[in-house]
C-alpha cells in the first residue's frame, strides 16, 4: 500500500511541477547587449516592462528593444510562451526578431529550430503598420488585397501562429505607448451579467448597428482619375444600385449577440468564445455585391477585402468559421462573424475603423490591381463591458478560474456527488429501481454540461504531453488556464486509489456515456446484439495497449504527427466540436456510436488509448470495493454473464482492471430476486405464517 501511495504523490506532484514551470526571467542587460545587431547598441530602460532604447551609431535614440514573453506572454503548444526579442526603429519598423527560448515540441524533437528561425526573419523591413498574417496570399498574388503575407512552417501551423501573434501583441503594445502615445492596460471583456431585452431596431438607434452605404456612382467616382475608372461595366450599367450595403455590430455581449443570432447561432457563438475567451465577435453582414471577401477566400483566415484600424495601427481580423444565421428583422446578405483577439491591444469600446476594399484590375495577361477603401467609424458601447484594474490584475491561471468560476463551482457540485453516490452511497445507488434511471440521468449531465458545454473531455493529449515534460521537452502550464478539465483529471487520479480506471471509464467520459446512450437505443430499437466470445474478448482488448505505444512511439520519433495520430480518439469531433468537422472525422465517430448500439461500448473496450492509460492509474487501487459471497463463481455465474466489460472472472473475482464501475454486480449482489445465493437461502427457510405458529405456541 505504501508503494501505491508513493506512486500516486509522484503522479500528483509531478502534474503540479509541470504545470507551475514558470517562463524563464527577462534577460539582464548584458545578455541583450549581446543579441543587439551593429551598428546599433542597447540604451537604457524605458518602462518596467523590459522595454530598452535602441542607440545608433551615433548614440542617439533609433527605436526600442523588447521581450515578447513578459509583454505577451501567450501560451504556446507546449503551454509555455515563445519567447522572442524584437528590435523596431521609431517608426514600428522591424530591424530584427530573434527567438529566445521556447518549448514548443514540433522545433524541439521533431522538425529542429532552424525553420522557426527562418520564418522569424521575414519580419525584418516589414511595419507594424502593415496587416502581416501568416499563409499564403489567395488568387494570383494576392488579388490586390492589403494582406501582407508571411510564409509559415509547414507542420508546425499552430506553433507559428502563436510566435506571430505573440511579436504582434508586444510590438503593438511598445508602439501604442512610444508612438502613438495610448498606454495599454488590462483588455476590456464583455460583461456577461448584463442581460437586457434589445431588437434590431434598438440595436441601431444605439448606434450598436452601424450602416455604410456606398452606390456604384460612389464607387465609380473613387477610381475616376486612374487607369481602373472604366474596369468596371456593371457600376457603369447601374450607377444608383448598391456596391457595398455594410453592417457591423459587436456580439460580444450577451444582450446584443441575442438580438441579432438566432438560438442556434447564439449557441454556437458561446462554445466558440469559451475556446476561444479573449476573442472579440463582430458580426458584420454585406447587402450590395462587394461580398465582404473574394472568390478565392479561405475559411477560417484573414479576410482580404476587409481591414481595421485602430490608434493609427491595423487590427488583426480572422473569420470565426462558423455557419451563421439571423433573426428575421435583421438586414440579409453575405454574412461573416469576425475573431478580433483582445490580447493584442483591441479595445472595442475605444474608436477604430472598420474598412472594406473595392478592387479592380487593369489589362488582361498580367493585370494592374487598384483599390480604394470605404471607412465605417466603429465604437462599442462601454456599459456593456468590463475593465480589469491594472493594479488588481491577476495571474493568467487565476484569471481562469474566476472566468469560469460558475462552470468550476456547478462540477464541484457534480463530482461531490458522484463520489459520494459511489462510494458511501453505493449500495443505495445500486438499487434495482434506482441504479438506471440515476445512471443514465448522470451520463446525460456528463455529456449535456462536462462535455459540449464545459468542454470538459479528457483525452490521451494530455498524458502525452505530460510525458514530453517529463522527458524535459516542454511543459504542462497550459493545464493551469483549463481549470475544468483540470478538476477533472483530480478526480481520475482520486478515483484510482478508491476505485481504479472505473470512476472516470464509467462515469466521467463523455464520450463513454454517448456510446452508453447508444447502447440502450440499439436494445430499444431490438438490433442484434454482437459481443466477441471471451477469447476473442480478450484478443481485441490489446488493441488499446497497442494505439497506446503507437501514439507513445509518435511522440517521440515523429511529435509533428501527434496531433494527427491522436485523431485515433473520436472526442474532439462528437464533444470539442459537436460534429462540426470534415466528414470524414465526422462519419469515424458515428462509426463507434453505431457500433455501440450493437457492441457494448466497442471503442472503451478495444480501441481507447487513454482507456489503457486508466488502466495503468488503477494500479493504485487500494481496495476491493465490490462485495463478493462464497458462492460468487461457484455455483453462480450471474454477475458474470451480465457483465457487458467482460470484468468478472468464472471463479467470481473481479478484473478491476477491466471494470467500469457501471454498479450492475452490486444491484444483482444486493437483490434477493435475483442474487442466486439469497434466492436459494430464501427458498430453505420455514415460511413466515409457520414461524409465527411456532411461536404463538411457545
Amino acid at each position: 500500500m505504501r508503494r501505491r501511495f508513493a506512486l500516486l504523490s509522484i503522479l500528483v506532484f509531478s502534474l503540479l511541477a509541470c504545470a507551475g514551470m514558470a517562463s524563464a526571467a527577462p534577460l539582464d542587460r548584458d545578455a541583450l547587449a549581446g543579441l543587439i545587431v551593429p551598428p546599433y547598441a542597447l540604451g537604457e530602460p524605458v518602462n518596467d516592462k523590459g522595454v530598452w532604447t535602441l542607440l545608433n551609431s551615433g548614440g542617439a535614440e533609433a527605436g526600442y528593444v523588447f521581450e515578447t514573453g513578459p509583454l505577451a506572454p501567450l501560451p504556446g503548444f507546449s503551454g509555455a510562451p515563445i519567447n522572442m526579442l524584437v528590435t523596431i526603429d521609431r517608426d514600428g519598423r522591424f530591424l530584427d526578431v530573434r527567438l529566445i527560448a521556447h518549448n514548443e515540441p514540433i522545433f524541439v524533437s521533431g522538425l529542429g529550430e532552424a525553420p522557426l528561425r527562418a520564418f522569424l526573419e521575414q519580419y525584418r523591413g516589414h511595419s507594424i503598420r502593415e496587416a502581416l498574417v501568416v499563409g499564403t496570399p489567395y488568387g494570383e498574388a494576392g488579388g490586390g488585397s492589403d494582406l501582407v503575407y508571411l510564409d509559415g512552417v509547414t507542420k508546425a501551423t499552430a506553433s507559428v501562429r502563436i510566435a506571430h501573434e505573440s511579436i504582434l501583441a508586444a510590438t503593438l503594445a511598445v508602439a501604442r505607448e512610444k508612438m502613438q502615445g495610448v498606454a495599454s492596460g488590462p483588455p476590456v471583456h464583455p460583461d456577461p451579467s448584463i442581460d437586457e431585452k434589445l431588437d434590431w431596431a434598438e440595436l441601431i438607434k444605439r448606434g450598436l448597428a452601424r450602416n455604410l452605404k456606398v452606390s456604384n456612382a460612389e464607387l465609380d467616382d473613387g477610381f475616376k482619375t486612374t487607369i481602373w475608372a472604366r474596369d468596371d461595366p456593371e457600376a457603369a450599367d447601374d450607377p444608383q444600385g448598391l456596391f457595398l450595403d455594410l453592417w457591423a455590430v459587436d456580439i460580444g455581449p450577451p444582450s446584443i449577440a441575442r438580438a441579432v443570432l438566432s438560438e442556434e447561432s447564439f449557441a454556437d457563438l458561446q462554445r466558440l468564445l469559451r475556446v476561444s475567451p479573449d476573442d472579440e465577435p463582430m458580426l458584420v453582414i454585406d447587402g450590395g455585391r462587394h461580398g465582404l471577401v473574394s472568390a478565392d477566400f479561405v475559411r477560417n483566415t484573414a479576410p482580404d477585402r476587409l481591414a481595421a484600424v485602430q490608434d493609427g495601427l491595423p487590427v488583426a481580423l480572422r473569420d470565426a468559421d462558423m455557419m451563421v444565421e439571423t433573426r428575421r428583422d435583421v438586414p440579409q446578405g453575405t454574412t461573416m462573424i469576425l475573431r478580433i483577439d483582445r490580447r493584442l491591444g483591441f479595445d472595442p469600446t475605444r474608436d477604430w475603423t472598420l474598412s472594406a476594399q473595392a478592387v479592380r484590375a487593369h489589362g488582361m495577361l498580367k493585370p494592374e490591381m487598384g483599390s480604394v477603401h470605404f471607412p465605417l467609424a466603429l465604437k462599442a458601447d462601454p456599459a456593456f463591458f468590463l475593465r480589469p484594474q491594472t493594479s488588481k490584475a491577476l495571474p493568467p491561471w487565476q484569471a481562469a478560474i474566476v472566468d469560469r468560476k460558475w462552470d468550476v463551482a456547478g462540477l464541484g457540485i457534480l463530482l461531490a456527488g458522484l463520489i459520494g453516490a459511489v462510494g458511501p452511497g453505493m449500495h443505495r445507488l445500486a438499487a434495482p429501481t434506482v441504479l438506471r434511471p440515476a445512471r443514465l440521468a448522470f451520463l446525460g449531465l456528463m455529456i449535456g454540461f462536462v462535455g459540449w458545454w464545459g468542454q470538459g473531455q479528457l483525452s490521451i493529449v494530455t498524458p502525452l504531453a505530460a510525458l514530453r515534460a517529463a522527458n524535459g521537452g516542454g511543459s504542462l502550464a497550459v493545464l493551469l488556464y483549463d481549470p475544468f478539465s483540470l478538476i477533472i483529471w483530480g478526480a481520475a487520479i482520486l478515483g484510482f486509489v478508491l476505485w481504479g480506471r472505473g470512476l472516470f471509464c464509467g462515469w466521467l467520459c463523455p464520450f463513454g456515456a454517448m456510446q452508453e446512450f447508444a447502447h440502450h437505443a440499439g436494445r430499444l430499437l431490438r438490433l442484434p446484439q454482437w459481443n466477441p466470445s471471451p477469447l476473442w474478448d480478450k484478443r481485441l482488448k490489446a488493441g488499446a495497449w497497442i494505439s497506446l505505444a503507437g501514439l507513445v512511439a509518435v511522440t517521440f520519433l515523429a511529435p509533428e504527427k501527434i496531433e494527427t495520430a491522436a485523431e485515433i480518439e473520436p472526442f474532439k469531433t462528437a464533444v470539442t466540436t459537436l460534429f462540426q468537422r470534415e466528414w470524414y472525422y465526422v462519419a469515424y465517430a458515428v462509426f463507434w456510436l453505431l457500433l455501440a448500439a450493437t457492441t457494448f461500448k466497442g471503442f472503451c473496450r478495444y480501441v481507447c488509448p487513454l482507456g489503457a492509460v486508466m488502466v495503468l492509474g488503477g494500479l493504485l487501487r487500494t481496495r476491493s470495493w465490490i462485495p463478493r459471497r462464497a458462492e460468487c463463481g461457484s455455483p453462480c455465474q450471474l454477475c458474470r454473464v451480465r457483465c457487458p466489460y467482460g470484468a468478472i472472472r468464472k471463479t467470481g473475482e473481479i478484473a478491476y482492471s477491466e471494470c467500469f464501475q457501471c454498479l450492475d454486480c452490486v444491484s444483482i449482489h444486493d437483490d434477493a430476486r435475483q442474487c442466486v445465493p439469497l434466492v436459494l437461502a430464501q427458498r430453505k427457510r420455514p415460511p413466515i405464517q409457520a414461524l409465527a405458529k411456532v411461536e404463538a405456541s411457545v
